[in-house]
């Protein structure tokens, strides 16, 4: 089965949004998820690189507008 990366980013990018809180002045995610599409998100520079020791990521401002973005569009009403 060939998989499609670039749905796979959006819809990583997507659910991060759920699990963003406040880290003033920017947004954080917890990083529970594939090190693959994170390492892609970070290439395209939405998140902070991910190969850390701490728990989550820091979105760039870019990132969280992307990915807020992507959250409303394919898990609202």
């Amino acid at each position: 089965m060939k998989v499609d990366e670039a749905k796979v980013k959006a819809m990583v990018l997507a659910l991060l949004y759920l699990t963003t809180f406040e880290d003033k002045p920017r947004l954080r995610a917890w990083k529970e998820h594939s090190r693959d599409a994170l390492d892609r998100l970070h290439r395209k520079e939405y998140i902070t690189d991910p190969a850390t020791k701490a728990k989550s990521i820091l979105l760039t401002e870019a990132g969280a507008k992307r990915s807020q973005e992507l959250f409303e569009k394919y898990f609202t009403k």
